[in-house]
């Protein structure tokens, strides 16, 4: 649903009443910033050895409820730079007292991470802060720039949901905070509706749905972020992988196959050695050489095109390769399959011309288009451009000149896209592809690269039609983006309820007793299912049959038979399918030759029957 325009000032405005209420409620609260952040706000805070817990939130909302309601107005003043310091250190506020200073020296915050609109009169670069503002409501001031609500009875719904820990200003070393969470909503019904989409994404959890449908694990001894992946499991992964490589191999682009490591004269050449700091080294034991573990594909990439003289008329060349990289992630970023050390890519790298940028990313997006359509995946595409930093390689002329061009290309397919600065790769402008799934949150998974810096760097050459020595153009670009991201958001968009084609178990069959005639027509069964290229498992354990149908319930299995004497005697199965499986008819008895090609059918052509992957009906659009 669309936010109101005033959500802002109203969530920033809780974020200042919960913070009056935790002073109320702890006087020696110290605290940091509290931001607007997406459906809702938080407040870092220092409460000295005190750690907050559930009950304590339910504390803090009484009290706030208590502010609303004296419905107390936000008041604005001003303080000179020197006074706001003054006032920080007579108030015991030590992180609001370094803020300041920060923008007494510099006119900024040094901390990226923080938002600078919850800092008071803010400029840019050297240019001097004379004065900051301040808000007031009852007995509580504190450092913001606003906006907020005309007083504190209009402030919506809200709810404290959790608190976690925070450094302060996001870097390690610096003292740890407590930071509390809640959400807000202009009323009581939208804030009931996202309440409710929390506790269906908590059902969807990919990393409990992981665990039940025993589809990955994690080791300690092996370590975090290394994710294991069951058989199960792997049927995800190869079928996700072998989808991708048929799109692109319709479409020009060979396989090839690179080590897992390289020397690190390669990542300096490229650029990628400074970085990413947050690198695997490997020294060899044999001699002083140093490797790394690689944290990109496209510098090896670049070695297979350079190794023979290329033609004007060999270009486009396009190389992709299913493969892993890796990066040593800090562990308290680690989540599940969402964020891993070790990322299985679809990566591919074109080398053209520039006159065939355009045909090669229009190629590209069909693929995307042609690719999510099957996954049920809705998307839009983010133009992903350098800012005014300096952490980009390459000439700023060289860069505008490939956003201008991703820009051109995004008009001319007519491709439902924003421009967002600052989240290009440092060789290049980017169209990242942003997924949206069945619970309406975006994901960022494909993405597709322009490159005019690592050609430069590597001296990659081809002879023009004038007989002259070009730089050709490479793109970068990979459909599920990584394997295992993707699987986090498929695993949650679908709850586990993969189509057919993808299901790691397709077909379950059942046994009604244990006598040789049903045992043998059922093992049959699971042959003939398995010569159809089909992946069917017999259960033939001495349970009764609704605890085999509830075990297959479970395992979210598309399609289950259970065979008796009845079945034996006719050879027709009456399937059960499941339940966000749409079906055309009520499902009656099926030769069972009929039933398996049929399934058969289904997988191979990597159709979808499922009806929203049974979402909850007050969550459909």
């Amino acid at each position: 649903m669309p936010e109101n325009q005033d959500l802002h000032p109203m969530r920033h405005s809780l974020a200042h009443i919960m913070a009056n209420a935790i002073q109320h409620l702890w006087p020696q609260a110290k605290f940091g910033v509290g931001p607007v952040v997406k459906d809702g706000f938080y407040y870092d805070v220092d409460l000295g050895k005190d750690s907050l817990s559930q009950d304590d939130l339910k504390r803090i909302e009484k009290e706030m409820h208590s502010i609303i309601n004296a419905k107390q107005p936000f008041e604005k003043s001003e303080k000179p730079i020197d006074e706001a310091i003054a006032w920080a250190k007579d108030n015991r506020q030590p992180y609001k007292e370094e803020l300041l200073n920060d923008l007494k020296r510099a006119g900024t915050t040094v901390a990226k991470d923080l938002d600078k609109d919850e800092l008071g009169t803010i400029t840019d670069g050297d240019s001097q802060v004379d004065a900051v503002s301040f808000y007031t409501n009852g007995d509580f001031t504190d450092l913001c720039r606003g906006p907020h609500v005309a007083d504190t009875g209009k402030t919506g719904a809200f709810k404290l949901l959790r608190v976690s820990g925070a450094y302060w200003r996001g870097k390690e070393g610096n003292p740890q905070m407590q930071r509390v969470y809640g959400v807000a909503f202009a009323s009581k019904e939208d804030l009931s509706h996202h309440l409710q989409m929390l506790e269906e994404a908590k059902k969807r959890d990919h990393r409990k749905l992981g665990q039940e449908l025993d589809l990955f694990v994690f080791s300690d001894l092996v370590g975090p972020g290394l994710p294991l992946f069951t058989p199960r499991g792997t049927v995800l992964r190869e079928e996700i992988g072998r989808f991708s490589q048929e799109l692109q191999a319709a479409a020009g682009y060979q396989r090839v196959t690179i080590p897992h490591i390289a020397k690190i004269d390669l990542y300096k050449t490229s650029g990628h050695y400074d970085k990413y700091p947050e690198r695997f080294s490997v020294t060899s034991v044999e001699s002083d050489t140093e490797f790394m573990m690689k944290p990109m594909n496209c510098p090896h990439h670049t070695q297979i095109y350079a190794s023979r003289p290329r033609s004007y008329r060999d270009l486009p060349i396009r190389y992709m390769e299913n493969t892993i990289v890796y990066r040593d992630e800090k562990a308290g970023e680690l989540h599940g399959l969402a964020r891993v050390r070790a990322a299985t890519q679809d990566d591919a790298h074109v080398f053209c011309r520039l006159d065939q940028i355009e045909q090669e990313f229009t190629a590209i997006m069909t693929m995307i288009s042609d690719m999510y359509k099957v996954f049920d995946l809705t998307w839009k595409a983010r133009l992903s451009f350098r800012d005014d930093s300096d952490q980009y390689l390459g000439d700023p002329k060289v860069w505008e000149e490939a956003q201008q061009t991703l820009e051109t290309v995004a008009k001319k397919l007519e491709l439902d896209y924003f421009v967002e600065e600052g989240e290009a790769a440092f060789y290049g402008p980017k169209i990242d592809i942003m997924a949206t799934d069945a619970l309406g949150r975006e994901w960022q998974l494909a993405t597709e690269q322009l490159d005019f810096v690592q050609p430069e760097r590597f001296g990659l050459e081809y002879t023009g039609e004038d007989g002259e020595k070009h730089r050709p153009v490479m793109i970068h670009k990979a459909l599920l983006g990584s394997f295992e991201r993707f699987l986090a958001v498929y695993i949650e968009h679908t709850a586990g309820k993969f189509p057919v084609w993808l299901a790691p178990e397709q077909i379950r069959v059942a046994t009604l007793n244990q006598e040789d005639k049903v045992v043998d027509f059922a093992q049959k069964l699971v042959e003939q299912a398995t010569e159809l290229g089909l992946r069917a498992t017999l259960d033939n354990a001495s349970e009764s049959v609704g605890k085999k149908i509830r075990a297959a319930e479970l395992m979210k299995v598309p399609y289950m038979v259970v065979i008796g004497d009845k079945e034996v005697e006719s050879g027709n199965v009456l399937p059960r399918i499941r339940k966000d499986i749409e079906v055309s008819a009520v499902p009656e008895p099926i030769g069972i030759n009929e039933f398996l090609k049929t399934v058969a059918h289904e997988a191979k052509a990597r159709v979808s029957k499922t009806s929203l992957h049974g979402i909850p009906a007050e969550f459909k659009g």
